[in-house]
């Protein structure tokens, strides 16, 4: 009988550790994504625009990957997406946090300060701050209206 236990609570133990590590792993692949989808617009907007100053790139990456978070915030929230709990952080954590990376956008605020680009650096946060929750406010309600 305590054999069986045993091996009940090691199956146990063995689920809840396989169920952890793919959330993790899915974590990691999801964020891979992302930043390859981030480092995509990067390198699109610089070959197109080389000579432009503003962070085209980050607000970009930020207005869109706020809509998108929003789109399915609101689809989940009204029930019309469902997803396992390790597929919504392979999306939210993985995909968007890599794709919608705030680090960069408060690198670039930084950068264009120490570069005296002062006026640059100060629209960069109100534009990313605005746009950014506005567009997912629009997001949410898109993906709770629609059918």
């Amino acid at each position: 009988m305590a054999f069986v236990l045993v091996l009940r609570a090691d199956a146990a133990i063995a689920s809840d550790y396989y169920a952890a590590m793919t959330t993790w792993v899915m974590v990691g692949v999801g964020g891979a994504i992302g930043s390859m989808m981030r480092h995509g617009v990067n390198r699109l907007v610089m070959d197109e625009w080389p000579a432009l100053r503003f962070p085209v790139a980050t607000l970009s990456v930020n207005v869109i990957g706020s809509c998108v978070f929003g789109v399915l915030a609101g689809l989940l929230a009204s029930g019309r997406l469902s997803l396992q709990p390790h597929w919504r952080e392979f999306v939210f954590v993985g995909i968007l946090g890599g794709f919608t990376t705030f680090s960069a956008f408060a690198g670039d605020v930084v950068m264009l300060s120490r570069g005296g680009l002062t006026v640059l650096a100060i629209s960069h946060v109100f534009a990313n701050v605005i746009l950014a929750i506005g567009s997912l406010y629009v997001g949410l309600l898109i993906g709770i209206k629609s059918a």
